[in-house]
């Protein structure tokens, strides 16, 4: 064997040496490398998703004290259940701050029954509205003058209305005023206005005013908050209470303004 062939023997040698070192220690080792940056790589993607979960948690919490009360103030336009007795006190207040006589409240389908009795019946009188609701017909009677018993009206239908920005504000029960009916104290015709209309009454005078209008409920299969309290949840170790009035019997001074998304 000549020189040059040794050489060439030996770099022989030497490739397959190194090329089994390479596939036997090289070669593991960038594949595990490469296994280790892919994971690390899904541990990063798994903790920014937990990163914007949690802020998003954050962010809810601190929603959560005007979200519980937005549904609250909802609940006092449409609350869960009837709420007569909150209903008789919204008018009776209303009418109270216009110098009117709320003189009664009966369901609409019950005929003749007067006060509270007939107010108790407007649950059985009630239907299935097309929007998922439950309408309570009712028929009230206010008597007073022609100016009170206008403003009257105008504040009975601004319980709960829209807003220019778009949210909704209540300070009591939704009604949909359906017509009204005005005559003077001695039973003679002052003529009828329906809901939006304007009546033939002067300005001076007792009147009476027969008005027909529809109260909302929930349907018996929702609740109002879906089991939520006013404390929110922990997030990052905190507690938030919701300082939230229950819907009752009460008025609030000012309109609660809810914002609604259409």
């Amino acid at each position: 064997m000549t020189g040059r062939d040794r050489i060439v023997l030996m770099a022989i040698i030497v490739l397959v040496v190194l090329a089994g070192g390479y596939l036997m220690v090289v070669s593991p080792e960038r594949k595990q490398a490469a296994e280790a940056q892919t994971a690390v790589q899904s541990a990063q993607g798994q903790l920014q998703s937990a990163e914007q979960q949690a802020a998003s948690a954050r962010a809810a919490q601190q929603r959560y004290a005007a979200a519980y009360s937005s549904v609250v103030s909802l609940g006092k336009a449409v609350p869960p259940a009837d709420e007569v007795p909150s209903l008789i006190f919204e008018l009776e207040q209303a009418s109270n701050q216009r110098e009117v006589d709320f003189n009664s409240i009966t369901s609409s389908g019950a005929g003749g029954a007067a006060g509270a009795a007939g107010a108790s019946a407007a649950t059985a009188a009630s239907t299935a509205a097309s929007g998922g609701f439950t309408q309570m017909p009712f028929t009230f009677i206010f008597k007073g003058g022609f100016a009170g018993l206008a403003h009257l009206l105008g504040q009975v239908e601004g319980f709960a209305v829209r807003t220019n920005a778009g949210g909704l504000a209540v300070s009591g029960r939704l009604l949909t005023i359906q017509g009204v009916t005005i005559t003077p104290e001695n039973g003679g015709s002052a003529g009828n206005k329906a809901a939006g209309g304007t009546s033939g009454s002067s300005s001076s005078g007792a009147l009476t005013a027969t008005v027909t209008a529809t109260a909302y409920v929930l349907p018996a299969t929702q609740g109002l908050t879906g089991g939520a309290t006013p404390s929110a949840p922990s997030a990052a170790g905190t507690t938030t209470t919701a300082s939230a009035g229950a819907s009752g019997s009460s008025t609030p001074a000012t309109p609660a303004v809810v914002k609604v998304t259409p």
